[in-house]
């Protein structure tokens, strides 16, 4: 059965979502995915929301929120007061997937990454990376006792049914989506992203949700969860990605240049907000702040293809 997500009307508020990992700096490709999706909240009188998804506690630090969030006030995006972590919500995501647990919904795996790569089985129809091919789903009660006193800890994954879903994005169009049995808990106690991300996007009213296309075929994950929960489904728009002189998407390793690393060498916050209002089809030559491109910014101008950093900013290489 093929669902698709919600539309909004053209006069709604639109309420969206900027939701880094504060495990380092935003590169540039971040820096154009916030700058668009505040573009997209402002133009209809909404507002953007700022949530730092530090669930990787190991690598998340406080320094890196702020240095996040004065990027952002460089290129002129600032935020409220009510900056949420999902740190600080692990109790509301595990009564979640307890509840989900009482309902018989959800079963324990014992798969390591490793055994998980190796048995990867597609579903029909286009499938996600890491999708799950189901081998702890129908374990016996003597084949779990054995895991478990091998000292294995289970995650806990959610009870599907290969569904499909069609995501009816604003820039990639109509797009089948299939899932898998997600994993809602991992096997350290930590609430996977794909529950803490729908749980949030609720809870704070979320009704658009921008980011990269690389997640345009996880979608589906989310919109089953938020209609098992109960969840309306958000406007997604997924826009392509920013890629290196080689094509190659912009990572840590690779070319993720920093506007702190191009203020080193002489460019300028504003020069670099002008070069990404051009990346995304804006005529305006100099903006002084992103509310400049307010009034000029469309969807339908934005590119269809990633977009490809000038060469004198991929100079700077990241050794760590």
């Amino acid at each position: 059965m093929v669902y698709s997500a919600a539309q909004f009307g053209e006069n709604a508020k639109v309420i969206g979502r900027f939701a880094p990992s504060p495990t380092g700096p935003l590169h540039i490709g971040n820096l154009r995915t916030a700058v668009i999706a505040w573009l997209c909240a402002h133009q209809r009188d909404g507002e953007l929301l700022l949530r730092f998804e530090d669930l990787d506690r190991a690598n998340s630090k406080s320094e890196h929120e702020a240095r996040q969030i004065n990027d952002l006030a460089q290129l002129g995006m600032t935020f409220g007061s009510n900056v949420i972590r999902q740190s600080e919500r692990f109790d509301l995501y595990r009564e979640i997937v307890e509840g989900l647990r009482q309902q018989d919904l959800m079963y324990p795996c014992y798969c390591t990454r490793r055994e998980i790569l190796e048995s990867i089985q597609a579903p029909h129809g286009p499938t996600i990376e890491g999708a799950y091919a189901g081998t702890c789903r129908n374990l016996s009660a003597r084949d779990r006792s054995e895991r478990e006193q091998s000292g294995r800890p289970p995650a806990w994954r959610l009870r599907t049914n290969n569904e499909t879903y069609v995501v009816d994005d604003l820039v990639a169009g109509p797009t089948i989506t299939v899932i898998d049995d997600m994993v809602l808990l991992r096997n350290d106690g930590v609430p996977a992203y794909n529950l803490a991300v729908v749980v949030d996007d609720a809870e704070q009213g979320v009704t658009q949700i921008v980011r990269g296309d690389d997640l345009l075929l996880g979608t589906g994950r989310h919109i089953h969860l938020q209609k098992l929960l109960g969840y309306p489904t958000p406007q997604y728009v997924h826009v392509p990605l920013v890629v290196g002189q080689d094509r190659e998407r912009l990572a840590k390793r690779h070319g993720a240049v920093t506007l702190e690393e191009l203020g080193q060498r002489g460019i300028g916050s504003q020069e670099v907000l002008g070069e990404l209002a051009r990346s995304i089809g804006s005529q305006i030559e100099r903006p002084q702040s992103v509310n400049d491109l307010r009034t000029d910014f469309s969807l339908e101008r934005l590119p269809r293809s990633p977009w490809t950093i000038p060469a004198d900013w991929q100079t700077v290489h990241h050794d760590n």
